[in-house]
């Protein structure tokens, strides 16, 4: 695994850089997750074409250092994968978020420029309110959450999401909820963006207001087959393949 010393978070920050053809996509993962924990299964199938991929662990999750005196906003994981674009030297890259980490990845495709040759986001947070898990986080105190709560979660949640959530940095999983709820208009940031762009729903997911309208409107959308949020987990081939697609 590779790392290196992100100045904004003050921390090093770890990912996987996985050999392959083509132009690297960037993997920018959720809450409480981790791309070294989710994605390789992604990577490695056979319909994701053997192509090269960055599988970033955000600082506070997996295996990248957790600071106590980070903010862990949007804005500043944005810039944190902005920082590792200029650390490898990437002159081109695609760029993909799931949740959380798609509004990450729309406010780090406002800067990386003409590096970035597309974005995909899959389920992300367009609107300042937060989701449902995220209200739940912040329905406690940080301290609160810190010391009981999500110690809590980690033993009764049963999915996957479990075992990356046991890793993350609880401070770091608090704060990244409450910067969704204070939140942007990253609906309209999306639409804006001046680069080819995808958005990815699970059909269990469906329906959605936004979907609907990017649809309609002409924005790339894809459907993705008996999955539902959790996509890379529920069907990973799936996911693999609209990827490559997209990048062809």
């Amino acid at each position: 695994m590779n790392s290196f010393f992100s100045p904004t978070a003050n921390c090093h920050v770890r990912w996987h850089h996985l050999p392959g053809i083509g132009i690297p996509m960037i993997f920018v993962h959720g809450l409480g997750c981790a791309s070294s924990y989710e994605y390789p299964r992604v990577v490695y199938d056979p319909l994701f074409s053997g192509r090269a991929a960055i599988l970033i662990d955000l600082p506070g999750c997996g295996y990248s250092q957790k600071p106590q005196d980070y903010s862990y906003s949007i804005t500043d994981q944005a810039m944190v994968i902005v920082e590792l674009v200029q650390h490898l030297g990437i002159k081109q890259c695609f760029l993909y978020g799931h949740s959380m980490g798609g509004s990450i990845s729309i406010e780090a495709a406002k800067l990386l420029g003409r590096s970035l040759q597309g974005l995909v986001v899959s389920e992300p947070n367009f609107h300042p309110g937060g989701g449902f898990l995220s209200k739940e986080i912040c329905s406690h105190s940080e301290d609160d959450f810190i010391d009981h709560i999500w110690q809590k979660m980690v033993m009764q949640d049963a999915s996957p999401w479990a075992g990356s959530l046991a890793v993350d940095a609880p401070w770091a999983v608090w704060r990244g909820a409450a910067s969704l709820i204070t939140g942007s208009n990253w609906l309209d940031s999306f639409v804006e963006l001046p680069v080819k762009k995808q958005l990815i729903f699970g059909e269990h997911s469906l329906p959605d207001n936004d979907f609907t309208s990017l649809a309609a409107s002409g924005v790339s959308t894809i459907t993705l087959p008996n999955c539902g949020h959790c996509m890379s987990w529920e069907n990973p081939g799936a996911l693999a393949e609209a990827l490559s697609n997209f990048c062809k």
